[in-house]
Order: C-alpha cells, then sequence, then structure tokens
C-alpha cells in the first residue's frame, strides 16, 4: 500500500489531515487556529518536519533491506518501484525539498572509510529542507534577538499583563449589566416593575416579620423615613441585606440565602417604602441619610 500512495503525496495529506484535526478541536473564534494561537503554528511546523523526518527513516530502512537483497531480490525491489504512480510536478518539487541522493545501485561510489561493527557511513549532503529549516531558525533568532532584546517590544509577560487587564475591565462592564453578577459595589437600583414585584415577593416572604408589611418597622427599624442605621441609598440597602446587620441585633445576612439579583430586587424594592406613612411607624433610628450623588 506504501508503495501505491508516493511519499510527496502522503506527507502533505497526512499534514492537513493532522491540521484540520487541530482546527476542529482548537476554539478559535472566527480566526484560524494557527493565526489566533501562534503556538499552534509551531507545533503544525514541527509535525511537518516530523513527517519529513519519518519518510527519510523509511527510506533508509528501504536502502538497508534491498542491500541484504540477492541480484534476483533486488530486481523485483526496482521493479515494484517503479510501478509507483507518477505526479511529475509534485514528484519534481519534492524531490527538490529532500534532495538529490545516490541510487541504492551506486552507494558504493560514497561509502567512507569508517567502519563501526560492520556499519559503514555515506557521505550524502544534508536534505535541503533540513538546510532551509536550519537557515529559517538562524533568521527567525536574529529578528526575535532585535526585536525583544534591542528594541525591548513587549514580551510575553508584558502582553500577558495587557491582556489580563483588557479582561478584567471587559468582566467589570459585564458585571454592569448582569444583574445576576452584581455586588454592592456595583449595584444599581432596579425600577422595572417586574424586578420590584420579585422584591415584593422576596420581601414579603422573609421581612414581614421584622419590618411589617408596610416598612413601618417592628423588631426591625422603620424603613419609610430618611434615618437610616447602616447608611441608605441602593449601595447600603444591598450591603446591608448581603451581609447582614449590627453584630449580635441586627439580621441576618441574606447571602446565604438569596441570589444577587434577587438581593438587589428586594434592596430596590425597600426603598419604595420611602416618604410613604406606614399605619404604626417605629420611632426613628440612626442618622439622616443623604445620598452624595444629590448634593451639589
Amino acid at each position: 500500500m506504501r508503495h501505491l500512495i508516493p511519499s510527496y503525496i502522503r506527507v502533505p495529506v497526512m499534514f492537513f489531515a493532522i491540521a484540520g484535526l487541530v482546527e476542529y478541536f482548537v476554539d478559535s473564534g472566527d480566526q484560524p487556529a494557527f493565526i489566533a494561537q501562534p503556538i499552534i503554528l509551531l507545533f503544525l511546523l514541527l509535525v511537518l518536519l516530523v513527517l519529513i523526518a519519518i519518510e527519510g527513516i523509511v527510506n533508509s530502512l528501504d536502502n538497508i533491506l534491498y542491500q541484504s537483497l540477492d541480484e534476483e531480490g533486488k530486481k523485483r525491489y526496482l521493479a515494484s518501484q517503479t510501478k509507483t504512480p507518477k505526479f511529475t510536478k509534485v514528484k519534481a518539487f519534492y524531490s527538490n525539498l529532500v534532495g538529490k541522493h545516490k541510487p541504492i545501485e551506486e552507494e558504493g561510489e560514497i561509502i567512507l572509510d569508517h567502519n563501526y561493527d560492520g556499519i559503514r557511513e555515506l557521505d550524502n549532503n544534508l536534505p535541503p529542507w533540513w538546510v532551509y529549516s536550519f537557515y529559517i531558525s538562524i533568521v527567525f533568532a536574529v529578528i526575535y534577538m532585535v526585536r525583544y532584546h534591542v528594541l525591548n517590544a513587549d514580551d510575553q509577560f508584558v502582553e500577558y499583563e495587557m491582556e489580563y487587564a483588557e479582561a478584567n475591565k471587559a468582566i467589570e462592564e459585564y458585571k454592569k449589566t448582569a444583574k445576576g453578577l452584581v455586588d454592592f459595589n456595583t449595584v444599581e437600583l432596579l425600577t422595572e416593575t417586574a424586578d420590584l414585584k420579585a422584591g415584593q415577593k422576596i420581601f414579603e416572604a422573609n421581612c414581614v416579620a421584622c419590618h411589617m408589611v408596610d416598612g413601618g418597622g417592628g423588631i426591625g427599624p422603620n424603613l419609610t423615613d430618611n434615618h437610616w442605621i447602616l447608611g441608605g441609598g441602593i449601595k447600603n440597602v444591598f450591603k446591608t441585606v448581603s451581609e447582614g446587620g449590627r453584630s449580635g441585633k441586627g439580621m441576618i445576612a441574606w447571602k446565604q440565602s438569596l441570589k444577587p439579583l434577587e438581593m438587589a430586587q428586594v434592596s430596590s424594592y425597600v426603598l419604595q417604602f420611602q416618604g410613604t406613612t406606614p399605619a404604626n411607624p417605629k420611632d426613628v433610628e440612626g442618622d439622616i441619610w443623604v445620598d452624595d450623588d444629590s448634593k451639589e
């Protein structure tokens, strides 16, 4: 089967098959994987070199096998080789890439005098693909040195810090619009009817025992006046709901049982009591709260 498909066909087919698998399994968005992640390009180049090297090793083993055959066997071997399909242009390109070598029957002309336990050495030239790769590596090394050690371009550590900062900024921007990810630093007052109704249900299920259904207060403080023990405004109310009240005599921390969105909803609903008149208002507690944003 191997002789039916030339190596200059096998190598590209196997290479593009591996590249296709990498492209399929690596999530690179709209860009090709080897562009989005340059390390993949390096990996693919390494794969190509390995495939070419394997072909070279297999050809060397074929040579050894040929040398071990008798004259009749060599004739049969050469006859089988001539049956390989010919793709002239591709074959010429591949031949230029791997270089010219002496035919097996002429290798005796380039055998060196060195003899290691019966193993003889051939004076073959290095394959052009290897030489070109070596030259490319030298050019790459020079460009890399000039760019990063002479011109002091951003290295991978600086690039990491920049990308990390951009990612954190994107996360913070996302949190501003993602209701379910808010905390007391990013929470905003919710005014949509659906959010306020959800907050009312949470309040009536968990808070009326201490604050009364109209917010007038009982065990807990009055929510209708402008006095606050731990500060007013959506951020302070959210923090109080989340972290709990004063140690030993305040309410529990509801972050254990309510989601961030639910705490934002009930906090926004609580602020709806401001300025209303409850049936039995509790005496004022705490200090008058003035929102800093409302100051001129």
